[in-house]
């Protein structure tokens, strides 16, 4: 089982932790919820790789992350971040994809999901909503008020405006 779960984790592994930035926001909190995920799952490996294993630990994540969110603990924490992470470095260079970042990080973790999962991985509706557990409505609304924030942070920010579900510039 060792061997198994160890191959898993080095060819899925990059992109899981791909996933886990985008809807965390940051690289460590990422590799921590991952690695929660992870150390969760091996325990009960033989029954999760009967399953389609990547999107289950897609959804474990998803589902930390938003309990996370939930509890006063994390709402304080996220209050008191120094004043230097909130502010955009002021060298007059614009990096779009921080830029893009910042505003998925302004998403709830649920809406934050469902736009990583739709648009950056190509998930089809009813595989989104396979992965978090909802229905195909609810992917729908999310998604849609999603990239509308989405697009209102990225305008808010200076940047141009983009069409995120195409990937054009307006």
């Amino acid at each position: 089982m060792s061997d198994d779960f160890d191959v898993f984790v080095s060819t899925s592994g990059p992109r899981l932790l791909r996933f886990a930035v985008l809807i965390t926001g940051q690289r460590a909190d990422a590799e921590d919820l991952l690695q929660e995920v992870l150390v969760q799952a091996y325990p009960r490996w033989r029954t999760v790789r009967e399953r389609q294993p990547e999107a289950y630990l897609r959804r474990a994540m998803t589902n930390r992350l938003i309990s996370r969110w939930r509890s006063p603990w994390s709402r304080r924490r996220v209050a008191e971040l120094p004043d230097d992470l909130a502010h955009p470095d002021e060298s007059g260079r614009v990096d779009d994809r921080e830029l893009l970042l910042d505003a998925l990080r302004q998403l709830p973790p649920r809406m934050r999901a469902v736009v990583v999962l739709r648009y950056w991985l190509g998930c089809t509706e009813a595989e989104t909503a396979a992965e978090l557990g909802c229905s195909a409505g609810s992917v729908k609304s999310q998604a849609s008020r999603g990239l509308r924030r989405l697009r209102a942070g990225l305008e808010g920010a200076g940047a141009i405006p983009i069409d995120v579900a195409e990937g054009n510039h307006a």
